[in-house]
């Protein structure tokens, strides 16, 4: 960072520990090396004396990095979700007592009043002023927001899974996609992997040529404008308008991993040459300039490596792709053998399975889920056995971690929070575990099916509803309605 005025803190036991001895509020920052909006937070008001000498006075300042954290984005993203009607990106910024209660939470804050807003020093000083003299205010508000994060009982409406589900999915796809430029969505615009997947599961299911339409328009357009890097190759995050132009300037493992599989899939579905060779230029690209020893780093930011963090469930995706990639042009066969005997012997260590190669953190249920399907990917092009009987291992472990009637937990212990549907960044690791269970139902056991069946009942009123809301998800239910 550009900056050493703050005196940050870790997130672990020893600083709760000195928070609670001196009676001091804790502000939390969760941020990324590559937001646009962390970066701006990091130049603009943690560079300020004033303010850097106000948190080291009155609070616990602690840094986390969200992609090292992605239970505690995932926590305060829904802290910030109750407390303020809204969903945020990142950077998040959170006040907590010293026994971790949130009682305030924002995104970006600016060094400078904005509307009703105060400036970063003068919120500090409002937030210091108050912890002495109203804290128990505080205290009850943030044990309010920590009651209702994860709601004791939930009533479930279900609804009958229904193949008919298709003539939605059509109707909202004609409703939804932008018709000139492809997409869904303005500015700033994504590229919405899952979303082009389900429709080709739809047209697959259907033949029915709009679907296939909408994904070519969007890849053709995606790949004709600036979002895709021609030159070296690779695809960037996202455009900041909706003719996707003008990118963000960072690749990350992910968006690549699930644009190169996608355009493949594509290629195989309509012999187009220019589909291939997209997905081969950037998965070269991945493994020239975002790989070291068989693994892939998360992200490119303006052409330089910022983060070399290795990230199970992002390598996992990068691997799949590689080994799809295999079953076209044999070259890419050894690159997915190597690099998941290195994913596997780096982070899976005594049995136990690991976020990143940092090691200090266990695996969530995306790191479980994502590693699980990649191996079923893995014995489907190669038929080694060893593959299957590793996924059929995740896929109980998966099931004794994180499985609890129908619902899936993203991660257990301190934060456990309930997965959602919704596919973010990338697809839900509530549906790539379902799309493990589905696998391993059809090549070793008929009796994980029931897994699956249980987790689209008690989602299928949102479903049969929205189905583009949760495409991956929905995916997984046309391929139970057809199994």
């Amino acid at each position: 960072m550009k900056n050493n005025l703050i005196q940050w803190h870790k997130w672990e036991d020893k600083t709760f520990e000195k928070a609670r001895d001196e009676n001091r509020a804790i502000f939390l920052s969760i941020g990324q090396s590559y937001s646009k909006w962390c970066l701006q937070m990091e130049e603009e008001s943690f560079s300020q004396e004033n303010i850097a000498e106000l948190l080291n006075e009155r609070f616990i300042a602690i840094k986390i990095d969200a992609l090292k954290h992605p239970e505690l984005v995932k926590y305060y993203q829904r802290v910030h979700k109750l407390m303020n009607r809204s969903i945020a990106g990142l950077p998040l910024s959170v006040f907590m007592t010293e026994n971790l209660e949130p009682f305030y939470i924002a995104s970006y804050i600016s060094p400078q009043a904005q509307k009703e807003l105060l400036g970063f020093e003068a919120l500090l000083r409002v937030v210091s002023n108050k912890y002495i003299t109203d804290n128990q205010t505080l205290v009850t508000k943030g044990r309010e927001i920590l009651e209702n994060i994860n709601p004791k009982v939930t009533t479930i409406e279900a609804t009958k899974l229904d193949i008919n589900i298709l003539k939605t999915i059509k109707l909202h796809t004609q409703n939804l996609l932008d018709k000139e430029s492809g997409g869904f969505g303005t500015s700033p615009k994504f590229p919405n992997v899952s979303t082009l997947e389900l429709l080709l599961d739809s047209y697959e299911l259907t033949r029915e040529q709009e679907f296939l339409d909408s994904v070519i328009l969007s890849l053709d357009s995606m790949s004709q404008g600036e979002l895709y890097d021609i030159k070296n190759g690779g695809f960037y995050s996202y455009s900041q308008d909706k003719n996707w132009n003008n990118p963000y300037p960072v690749k990350t493992t992910y968006d690549n991993a699930l644009l190169a599989k996608l355009y493949l899939r594509t290629y195989q579905i309509t012999d187009k040459e220019i589909y291939k060779e997209i997905a081969f230029k950037t998965i070269d690209f991945m493994l020239s300039n975002l790989s070291q020893s068989n693994l892939f780093f998360s992200k490119e930011y303006k052409g330089e490596e910022i983060d070399k963090t290795i990230i199970t469930s992002w390598n996992s995706m990068m691997i799949s792709t590689l080994f799809i990639a295999s079953t076209i042009d044999k070259k890419y066969q050894k690159s997915a053998i190597a690099s998941l005997d290195a994913l596997l012997s780096k982070l899976y260590i005594n049995n136990s399975l690991y976020h990143s190669t940092q090691l200090d953190n266990k695996a969530f249920l995306e790191d479980y889920a994502y590693l699980g399907d990649t191996l079923v990917t893995a014995y489907q092009s190669t038929l080694e056995q060893s593959y299957i009987v590793q996924a059929t291992d995740f896929a109980n472990k998966i099931i004794e971690k994180f499985y609890k009637y129908g619902k899936w937990n993203f991660s257990t212990g301190q934060f456990n929070i309930e997965e959602e549907i919704f596919d973010y960044n990338y697809p839900s690791s509530l549906s790539v575990a379902g799309s493990l269970l589905m696998s391993i139902s059809s090549l070793v056991d008929t009796n994980y099916k029931k897994f699956v069946l249980n987790t689209l009942e008690i989602n299928s009123y949102n479903l049969m509803r929205q189905p583009l809301s949760s495409p991956t998800l929905t995916s997984l239910m046309l391929r139970y309605l057809n199994s």
